[in-house]
Parts: structure tokens; C-alpha cells; sequence
């Protein structure tokens, strides 16, 4: 089975403007795109950059406060509970228009000092307003896990934080190979015994998080392993190329055909 390639256009083709970058991406060859945070620009513009590349959006994060900044984000974040809801409503606003088939839900960390125990109760119940508000557009929420490398007190971690995370609700699993190889997992055994929880993969060489060819992973046996599976959704290329996006797509002219 050929794999179901996209780009991720906050990483990849930034040669452009972030509204050039589907037909950039479509130009490549790839048919699917995600955006992890595409709140500076109207919807509306996205939609119309996406319909006029004929290239599908399929994900995008709910805002995640000041996370990325070095802060402790909004999901988990006792305290927060407002703030991620007005967060929550931009995400809605936007999904009801790019009409993605999943919102990734980032839990955040855990503030210095705070119980680890209360903050995965805020999560779930961050979790369980994100689920209500994206259902009925038709929409499935997905959780990330992010390394405590790249993120010092990331309340989840490793693809069993995930499981845990979202056990008992309608939320799938984000898995991103670049993540979790960063933890120490196996993944392909992940994606081999544990793909009907996967909804969406991303992925990136490690370490580094750069092209595959760059760091230590077996992307043959990775891709293999996945085109293997009965997974069907998006494997998603989320790395930061050390030369031009272009040049960077080796990986995938040496036989990991995209599929439309």
C-alpha cells in the first residue's frame, strides 16, 4: 500500500509565505497538509489557499498559550480553565470552516511546584470540551505526546501517557515519530501492535528533528511498518529541513510514494 504523504507547512516550505505554501506543497507532489497554528491568518484565506492548490488541510492544534514560548500552555494548566476555552472557541471558529479531520488537543506541563494529579484532571476535563465542541463538526480530537527534552515537564510524554490520557473518551491517538524516539521507544513496535489507536503520524529523523537520512531512525522499517498496517490516514513530514524543503524530499523519491 503507497502511504499517504503531507507536509506540514509551519515547518516545511517556509521559503514562502505561509498562504503560498499549498501550492508549494502541491507542487511536490503531496495532496495533504497540516498547519499547527494557523490563527494569525483568516480562515476564509486558508480555505481559499487550500481549494485553489487542491490540497486537503487535514489538522491543525488548538491554541496553546504561551507553550511554545517556554510557558506551561492552557490544557492542563490549573487555573487556566478560562483561557483554554476562549482558546477552544477560536479552534471551533476555524474548524468549522477549514473543516480538518482532526484538532490536535496539546496537554501542556506541569507549572513548577503543581500536583501532577490536578493537572491531568484539568486535562481531561480540557479534553472532554474539546471532544463536545469538534464532534459535531464532524472533527476528531487527537493528543500529542512531546518529549521532555524538547518540553521539560510535559505532562505527556510517551505514547502510554497518551493511551492513558484519553482512555474512556472519542479522542485517537496523534503519534510522532520524532517524539517518541526522543523517549526511547520502540516505534515501530508501536506502529506495528498498537496502530488502531494511531489517527495521525507525523515524523522526523532524530535526533535533530530534521529530514530522515539525517539522524539515527530506520524509516524504511518505519514506513514499512505502517504500510504494513490497516492504518489509512495522513503520515505527516514535520521537520525542519537542513537544506531547501525541495532538496530535503530525497526520503521521498527514493521510494515512499505519495498517494493521493
Amino acid at each position: 500500500m503507497s502511504l499517504r504523504f503531507g507536509a506540514n507547512l509551519s515547518l516545511l516550505f517556509t521559503e514562502y509565505p505561509l498562504l503560498e505554501r499549498f501550492a508549494a506543497a502541491r507542487s511536490a507532489g503531496f495532496h495533504c497538509v497540516e498547519v499547527q497554528f494557523p490563527y494569525e491568518h483568516d480562515p476564509h484565506a486558508i480555505a481559499r489557499a487550500a481549494e485553489e492548490a487542491e490540497v486537503e488541510l487535514v489538522l491543525f492544534n488548538v491554541p496553546a498559550g504561551d507553550l511554545l514560548q517556554g510557558g506551561d500552555g492552557l490544557a492542563c494548566v490549573p487555573g487556566r480553565g478560562d483561557a483554554f476555552l476562549r482558546a477552544l472557541d477560536h479552534a471551533r471558529e476555524y474548524a468549522a470552516i477549514l473543516r480538518p479531520t482532526h484538532v490536535n488537543l496539546l496537554a501542556g506541563r506541569v507549572p513548577a511546584g503543581e500536583d501532577v494529579g490536578r493537572c491531568r484532571e484539568a486535562f481531561a476535563e480540557s479534553l472532554a470540551r474539546t471532544i463536545a465542541a469538534l464532534e459535531p463538526l464532524g472533527v476528531t480530537t487527537v493528543v500529542e505526546a512531546l518529549n521532555g527534552d524538547d518540553l521539560p515537564r510535559s505532562l505527556v510524554q510517551t505514547h502510554d501517557d497518551v493511551v492513558a490520557a484519553i482512555d474512556a473518551s472519542s479522542a485517537r491517538v496523534q503519534y510522532d515519530v520524532y517524539h517518541q524516539a526522543k523517549m526511547g521507544r520502540d516505534v515501530v513496535a508501536d506502529l506495528r501492535d498498537d496502530i488502531a489507536r494511531i489517527a495521525h503520524i507525523q515524523f522526523a529523523d532524530s535526533p535533530g528533528r530534521h529530514e530522515p537520512g539525517t539522524g539515527g531512525l530506520d524509516f524504511d522499517a518505519i514506513f514499512g511498518a505502517i504500510r504494513t498496517s490497516a492504518y489509512r490516514g495522513v503520515v505527516a513530514a514535520e521537520y525542519r529541513p537542513l537544506v531547501s524543503t525541495g532538496a530535503s524530499l530525497a526520503w521521498l523519491r527514493r521510494g515512499a510514494p505519495l498517494s493521493a
